[in-house]
C-alpha cells in the first residue's frame, strides 16, 4: 500500500540563546511553537499529523539542561537534556535509584535511548511511559521555569491525563529532582509487551519497599501501575495493607488482587482489558515476592 502521508510536514527549527528568550518565544507563539528535546515522541506525532507545529524550539543547549548530579544531602538531579543512556550509565543512579535504571533500560532500543530523555518521557505523559512509575515511587519533583518564575511540582500532581500535564503556557521542565531513597530500600520494575525489544508496555508494575519502624509490619511499600489507566495508579490500599499487617504470602497475594481490582484498562490492538488485569495481578505478585525475599528478616 502506498504511504498515505508521503511527505514529512515542514516546520522551522528554533534555537535561542537563553532560557528567557525561549520561554518568551513559546508564549508569543502559543499553539504554533513546541518545545523539543530528544524528539523521539514529538517527531512521530508530527509525522502522523497529531501535532502541527510551525516551530520546534530546541531546549537541549540551555543552561542546566544537560546536568546530572547526586549528593548525600540533596539527592539526585537530572537535567531535561540528559539522555536515557546517560542515566543508565550513571553509577550514582544505578547505585541509589536502581529501579529507575531498570525502567529506562526497557524504553525503546539503544539508538532511541541515545536521543530520548527522562524529562521528555515524563512530559509526554503516556500512561505506558516506562519511567513514570519509578519516578513516582522515588517521589520525583519537576523543577519548572516559566514566564512567572519557578515552580516545583511533585510528580504525583504533574500528570493530568494521557498526554496532559500541569505545565502552563511557556513553562518548561528544567530538571527532575529525587530525594534520597529510604535506607535499605529494595525495588523492582516489571513490564510485559508483545516482544522483548522496543515495545510499549501492555502492563507494568513498579514496587519499592523498605524497613520502617513506625509501620505496624515494620515495612513500607510503594506500588505503581502503568498502562492500565489514563494515568499511573498508586495503589495506596495495597500499600497500607502491607504496612499495617504482618507481611506473609497471603497478604502479598491479597495486595496483588487489590492492585488488579484498581486497574482501569482499555481494550486496544495490543491487549484486552481482562488480559491487562490478569497481568497486573501476576506482575504485582511476582514483584512483591521478589522484593520481600530480599527484605524479610
Amino acid at each position: 500500500m502506498n504511504n498515505p502521508l508521503p511527505r514529512f510536514p515542514e516546520f522551522d527549527y528554533i534555537r535561542l540563546d537563553t532560557i528567557d528568550q525561549t520561554m518568551k518565544f513559546l508564549v508569543d507563539y502559543q499553539g504554533e511553537a513546541y518545545p523539543f528535546l530528544g524528539g523521539t515522541d514529538i517527531l512521530i506525532g508530527v509525522r502522523d499529523r497529531k501535532f502541527r507545529p510551525k516551530y520546534l524550539v530546541d531546549l537541549k543547549h540551555l543552561d542546566g539542561m544537560d546536568d546530572i548530579s547526586f549528593n548525600q544531602d540533596k539527592g539526585l538531579s537530572i537535567g531535561a537534556a540528559v539522555t536515557l543512556n546517560q542515566l543508565i550509565s550513571s553509577k550514582e543512579v544505578s547505585q541509589h535509584y536502581p529501579v529507575l535504571t531498570q525502567a529506562a533500560s526497557h524504553l525503546g532500543g539503544y539508538q532511541i535511548r541515545n536521543r530520548a530523555t527522562l524529562v521528555g518521557n515524563l512530559c509526554n505523559a503516556s500512561p505506558c511511559g516506562d519511567t513514570i512509575g519509578p519516578s513516582l515511587i522515588y517521589q520525583g519533583i519537576a523543577n519548572v521555569i516559566g514566564p512567572n518564575g519557578t515552580r516545583f511540582i511533585p510528580l504525583e500532581e504533574f500528570f493530568l491525563g494521557p498526554g496532559k500535564t500541569a505545565l502552563r503556557v511557556g513553562e518548561i521542565v528544567q530538571s527532575i529532582t529525587f530525594p534520597n531513597p529510604p535506607q535499605q530500600s529494595q525495588g523492582i520494575y516489571l513490564c510485559i509487551g508483545r516482544n522483548k525489544l522496543a515495545d510499549l508496555a501492555i502492563a507494568a508494575v513498579t514496587i519499592l519497599a523498605f524497613p520502617d519502624e513506625s509501620a505496624a509490619s515494620g515495612y513500607r511499600f510503594r506500588i505503581a501501575l502503568s498502562a492500565v489507566a489514563p494515568t499511573v495508579i498508586i495503589v495506596t490500599d495495597a500499600q497500607d495493607l502491607l504496612s499495617d499487617q504482618k507481611v506473609n504470602p497471603a497478604q502479598i497475594e491479597e495486595a496483588a488482587r487489590i492492585a488488579m481490582n484498581r486497574c482501569k484498562p482499555i481494550d486496544d490492538i495490543r491487549a484486552c482489558q481482562d488480559y491487562r488485569r490478569e497481568m497486573i495481578f501476576t506482575l504485582t505478585l511476582h514483584g512483591l515476592q521478589q522484593v520481600w525475599k530480599v527484605l524479610r528478616p
